[in-house]
């Protein structure tokens, strides 16, 4: 297995971004996200292939359009997010809709040529009723999932995502009765990242793809784990491939239907092409016996994932002056600003509630922290606006090593404008 292409900012890039768009601010990498799209873009498939982004992991419009260059396609958990697409230039046509709540809109976007995923069996009447005689895609619960942990696993029976799978004779029924044909079938389990156990799950919705003669197309989700620590493993997606190799050829084999595969990376894509640069606002000590705390501007209003799973990412500091140095290692408790304990990018692993100090050099006032492995769920994900924090800007990365601004700082005035 190849090692995952990863972003690691160059110190002078660090220092020039800060020095001219302050911080906090998330910074790309266009390399590295283009390496990731061509890696995914192998996978493969023996009847036909389509890779998928999961905008919801990052859903910026140079990150649409630098992935939409590479020739993927797109998955939009919200009609907001399939609009958001189209207005950032990407065709109808290569987003598909797969959304736990159908908004606004929803049927003017099927007009538009978004695909279409029913989630539910409300949804998939709705749909019919919608649009009648034409085609959908189905999205199952396999009865099994494989996140890591309870808020990222997506199915099985404490899951409410898909129609479960005892419940498919329901929804063949009905789109029957609305002349709708499922030509597509479609699982997402989690983010678990064994391969073995994606196959086996994968194997599980193929059995029941077998009683949907329709279906020519089959999304098995993405979930890939990405290591952002160093040490941490990632999934093997060459291992993935070669699975849903072996499991669409078998199918074939045995049922005469070549199904064209799909897959739907998010993290995969964006985890290991972005950072979040920050500045160290304060360093407190609860005493000899206690603890010493970095504070820095980044925080849950920025990269939640820490708070609220126990995610891991990798922290180094960085003296905002070239001349500076750090001080000695020191057992250091990493947090943010907000007014809430539960700020904090040093959790324990898998615990947001525990605390895991990291030896680190120790920063003095107006250092720079970098937060690596933040490509994915962080600018998308964050506790957006708590303390009336203004979100951050994002930075681009080019391939010429120069920096494009392609989201703005936002104001006070920006968060207060709809008020009335």
């Amino acid at each position: 297995m190849t090692a995952i292409p990863t972003f690691d900012p160059p110190v002078d890039v660090v220092r020039e971004a800060a020095a001219r768009f302050g911080t906090p601010l998330y910074l790309y990498d266009a390399t590295t996200l283009s390496a990731l799209a061509v890696e995914v873009a192998g996978f493969g498939g023996p009847f036909g292939f389509t890779p998928r982004f999961a905008i919801k992991a990052n859903p910026t419009r140079a990150i649409l359009r630098l992935f939409a260059d590479a020739g993927l396609s797109f998955d939009a958990s919200t009609t907001h997010e399939a609009r958001r697409a189209i207005l950032a230039g990407i065709a109808p046509e290569r987003i598909q809709l797969t959304s736990q709540m159908l908004g606004e809109g929803f049927e003017d976007l099927v007009r538009e040529g978004v695909g279409f995923t029913a989630c539910s069996l409300a949804q998939l009447e709705r749909y019919g009723q919608a649009f009648p005689g034409t085609s959908a895609t189905l999205r199952i619960n396999p009865g099994e999932g494989s996140g890591h942990n309870n808020r990222t696993n997506v199915a099985g029976p404490d899951a409410s995502f898909g129609v479960w799978h005892a419940h498919v004779p329901d929804a063949l029924k009905l789109a029957a009765r609305h002349d709708v044909r499922l030509r597509g079938a479609h699982h997402h389990v989690g983010s678990g990242g064994d391969p073995a156990r994606w196959a086996e799950i994968a194997s599980v919705t193929l059995d029941i793809v077998r009683t949907m003669p329709d279906v020519t197309t089959v999304n098995l989700g993405g979930g890939f784990k990405v290591g952002r620590m160093p040490g941490e493993p990632s999934s093997d997606l060459s291992a993935a491939a070669a699975a849903a190799d072996r499991l669409l050829r078998e199918f074939a084999t045995e049922t005469g239907r070549q199904l064209h595969l799909e897959i739907e990376p998010g993290t995969y894509l964006t985890a290991t092409g972005g950072a979040v640069i920050g500045s160290v606002q304060d360093v407190v000590t609860t005493g000899a016996a206690g603890r010493v705390f970095v504070k820095l501007d980044v925080g849950m209003a920025e990269i939640l994932r820490p708070s609220i799973y126990g995610a891991q990412h990798p922290i180094d500091f960085l003296a905002r002056d070239p001349a500076g140095e750090l001080g000695g290692a020191r057992s250091l408790l990493v947090v943010g600003p907000c007014c809430e304990s539960g700020d904090l990018l040093t959790p324990t692993k898998g615990d947001p509630e525990g605390l895991a100090p990291r030896e680190l050099p120790l920063p003095s006032l107006g250092d720079l922290a970098v937060v690596g492995g933040a490509g994915a769920y962080c600018a998308s994900m964050p506790a957006k606006h708590y303390n009336s924090i203004p979100a951050a800007p994002e930075l681009l990365v080019r391939a010429d090593g120069t920096l494009e601004l392609v989201r703005r700082r936002q104001s006070l005035d920006d968060l207060l404008r709809d008020e009335l």
